[in-house]
């Protein structure tokens, strides 16, 4: 005690302290925007259908992801709310922020919110954004600021940094939302050389943007949800951040402008502004969200908890179960439920990523002993290849560029679909706020079905148990089926640190 005193005075030198209590006005979503560009368009799309759906358009390829991100943007007139647990300062992040600024500069009211994790570096710029008129960021439970500012807080308030916004939403006039798997970085849109992560979102129109608006200002006006000087130094000139901040947008259009990418993303958008008719799918709906409370205290409460919903849904089914997860670690519960389901003579089948395609290795260490149980109750498991084909990736990334599956998604009897944020993991249960919308249509069900059953055995290994019990992994090298006794394609680096973390009590974290 007596050397850990002076320690904790020492990392708190310097330090910025949080101020929950700051004062802040609350806010909440446009309510009077049918009569915008895009409240005219959902009105006339949903008026053909039956009261109480929303249309839905799947959002697989990356280069359509963030051009539907773009577009909506530009065509914003009165608000965009966007929440995210990640944005980078690369190429495609700040075309999504000069996109907001831009709205921002045409008197659109835009709201961001980020988780606080990955935001080391950003504060002058968002305090140059935050002096724009129209501009408005918030960031959700933040660490405390200062060299040792993390460290700190990991000593002294570890049971709320230990929780995260993974929340995922961008809506514009309160008429147009996304939600999904996807952050803001050039890996999920196919914009980077080495990396290429197969994602997904869907554009939701109608009645589910309004409550994606509801829950995002449940978000923004948590007691967490703090402005940048209730916990960060804010700099001398804020609007000299926001002009510096435009010449570093200015910038970097103008290295990505004349790009074979910049001008898929633009015939992209105007595919997608220009086609005729109702491209999207109009069906019955659920949004499924943690309560923001959940970044402060448990998921044991009262609270709205996405893990209830997500339960009852694959509780229903009668046939078949596909969940799709980058990051899945069942531990025991998730075992016996998963179990539960095979044993009542319903199709199971996993999709994850195999540890060379992994990247987050220790999620792998904590996944890897779940394996062997699943099988042998009839559960069948597929690991995404390194070398997995990603749909919009073609034009940028190298020919050895790694795949990583980050798609955050289920199937049930091919008629409920969830698209979201939720990984099947103990962080995403316990730990972080997730979303997700769980769409009850068979059409987008067996489009769904039909897309995994054309590429399951080209694009993964299947996971066996041969005839001694032994774990093995059958796929395809130049068309010939291969067995394969270890990890396949993975480094005796990455089985060293899968398998250590197997031996540490850290599971509840991963």
């Amino acid at each position: 005690m007596r050397f850990f005193t002076p320690l904790l005075v020492l990392l708190c030198t310097g330090c910025a302290s949080i101020d929950f209590d700051y004062p802040r006005t609350p806010s909440t979503a446009a309510e009077d925007t049918d009569n915008t560009y895009l409240g005219s368009r959902v009105s006339a799309l949903s008026a053909v259908h039956p009261p109480g759906l929303s249309g839905f358009y799947p959002l697989r390829d990356g280069i359509d992801a963030l051009s539907a991100r773009l577009l909506l943007a530009e065509r914003a007139e009165r608000t965009i709310d966007t929440q995210y647990y990640l944005v980078k300062t690369d190429t495609t992040s700040l075309a999504f922020i000069e996109a907001l600024l831009r709205a921002a500069d045409r008197g659109v009211r835009v709201r961001l919110l980020l988780d606080d994790v990955f935001t080391k570096g950003y504060d002058a710029g968002m305090a140059g954004l935050d002096s724009h008129p129209n501009f408005e960021v918030r960031v959700f439970n933040p660490f405390h600021r200062g060299p040792t500012g993390k460290v700190r807080s990991g000593l002294t308030d570890l049971a709320r940094v230990n929780r995260r916004m993974h929340t995922k939403t961008f809506t514009v006039d309160n008429q147009v939302t996304i939600v999904g798997g996807r952050n803001i970085a050039d890996e999920y849109f196919g914009a980077r050389e080495d990396a290429k992560f197969g994602d997904l979102d869907v554009v939701g129109m109608g009645a589910i943007a309004n409550d994606v608006s509801n829950m995002f200002d449940s978000f923004w006006n948590h007691e967490t949800a703090l402005p940048l000087p209730a916990f960060a130094r804010m700099p001398e000139d804020p609007a000299a951040e926001l002009e510096k901040l435009r010449r570093q947008l200015a910038a970097s259009r103008a290295r990505i402008g004349q790009t074979r990418y910049a001008e898929a993303v633009l015939a992209t958008a105007l595919e997608f502004m220009d086609k005729d008719g109702d491209v999207l799918e109009w069906a019955p709906y659920q949004l499924v969200y943690d309560s923001p409370d959940k970044g402060i205290k448990s998921n044991d409460g009262p609270s709205v908890a996405i893990t209830t919903e997500l339960r009852k849904a694959l509780q229903s089914a009668k046939s078949e179960v596909i969940i799709v997860s980058p990051y899945f670690v069942p531990r025991k519960a998730g075992i016996e439920f998963l179990s539960a389901l095979s044993a009542r003579g319903i199709s199971v089948t996993i999709v994850t990523n195999s540890l060379a395609a992994n990247n987050q290795i220790t999620v792998h260490g904590g996944y890897a002993p779940s394996r062997i149980p699943l099988l042998r109750q009839g559960v069948r498991i597929y690991e995404v290849r390194p070398d997995a084909d990603i749909a919009g990736s073609e034009i940028v990334a190298a020919g050895g560029a790694k795949a990583t599956l980050h798609t955050k998604s289920f199937l049930v009897d091919r008629t409920q679909v969830f698209v979201g944020s939720f990984n099947f993991d103990p962080r995403s249960a316990n730990l972080n706020t997730e979303s997700g919308v769980i769409i009850e249509s068979s059409i987008l069900g067996n489009e769904f079905a039909e897309t995994f059953n054309a590429r399951i055995r080209s694009q993964t290994y299947e996971l066996f148990l041969n005839d001694d019990g032994k774990l093995r992994w059958r796929g395809l090298e130049d068309g010939e089926e291969v067995i394969y006794k270890k990890e396949p394609r993975s480094t005796w680096r990455q089985r060293f640190i899968a398998g250590l973390v197997k031996l540490l009590p850290v599971k509840s974290q991963l």
